[in-house]
């Protein structure tokens, strides 16, 4: 008998992934594409391949969308950082067009799923996931399961007299601590006349195409401004995760996304910013913690989200 498949994706605010999933759980096929201008033509594009090549044995799609869900309907209410996602009912567009069950949540809340199911989560009964990548994202899991709350970590004002975000609030945790928030600042730091940094060679002399990981590798380097910006950003990080302790209190904080690559500086500035401004008592019983599976969290998330209602 053919093994049945079910298929996990992940659209961010930078690039949209796929991974095939056997019965098991095991991923066996994955895929990416920049999300570009017509992000739900870019997503159709990478199912096809998948479909084709397992004709008949596909029996669900998950979906973790960057943004508000209405998880019911599979309709994308509010993505700031994938407008062009807004109202689509990402769930009949798919199921149409397969004939199979569809499911769409958070990515962050995908995401915190997968790492109860398979990842660093797995013993924990009260976690908080921090997804830190071009946005900000947070899930919840409490008590075991994943609440369904819209947990938008990123959109948590630190700064009552902050920049507007695009979701309409002011002052929002991504506006300081997100990589696009850390490329910004650095590129309005090397714009200043006689700033100095490293960083104004990279690309050729174009800093205007730095990515984060530039940005990290600088501050490797020794890097003043980057190491600079790096440590501000841990700090707006750091009031965001001190809110969170004492709001939920929970178990542990755990993190992922592309961001944590720069732990040594970035998060353990947003550590002792934590420490500082958490309740002790709350804090003295947070584990502060990596994702297990990386990138992969939304994916299995997602994929395991939809496999709760089909048979394999």
């Amino acid at each position: 008998m053919a093994d049945k498949y079910i298929i996990g994706v992940d659209l961010g605010g930078t690039n949209i992934r796929t991974a095939l999933l056997d019965s098991g759980g095991k991923i066996v096929a994955k895929s990416r594409a920049a999300n570009g201008k017509d992000p739900l033509q870019i997503l159709l594009n990478l199912l096809e391949p998948l479909y084709a090549a397992n004709a008949g044995e596909i029996t669900g799609v998950g979906i973790a969308v960057a943004g508000l869900i209405d998880r019911e309907n599979g309709i994308v209410l509010n993505s700031p950082n994938i407008p062009e996602l807004n109202g689509v009912n990402l769930k009949s567009e798919i199921a149409a067009r397969y004939k199979i069950p569809v499911t769409v949540e958070n990515d962050a809340n995908a995401a915190a799923y997968g790492e109860k199911i398979a990842g660093a989560g797995k013993d924990i009964e009260n976690f908080v996931m921090f997804t830190l990548g071009t946005g900000i994202g947070g899930g919840i899991v409490y008590h075991g399961k994943l609440m369904p709350v819209a947990a938008e970590i990123g959109h948590m004002s630190i700064n009552a007299d902050g920049h507007q975000c695009p979701c309409g609030n002011v002052g929002c945790l991504e506006l300081y601590a997100s990589a696009t928030a850390i490329i910004g600042n650095t590129v309005a730091e090397l714009e200043k006349e006689g700033s100095a940094s490293i960083l104004k060679e990279f690309n050729n002399g174009n800093f205007y195409k730095i990515k984060a990981e530039d940005i990290y590798n600088a501050a490797l380097e020794g890097d003043p401004l980057a190491r600079n910006i790096l440590r501000e950003a841990g700090k707006g990080l750091g009031i965001g995760m001190a809110n969170v302790i004492n709001i939920l209190c929970p178990d542990a904080i755990i993190l992922t996304g592309g961001l944590i690559g720069a732990w040594n500086i970035y998060i353990e500035s947003a550590i002792k910013e934590a420490q500082k401004r958490a309740l002790k008592e709350l804090y003295g019983n947070v584990r502060i913690m990596a994702s297990a599976l990386g990138d992969d969290a939304g994916l299995i998330g997602a994929a395991y989200l939809v496999r709760g209602i089909v048979e394999f």
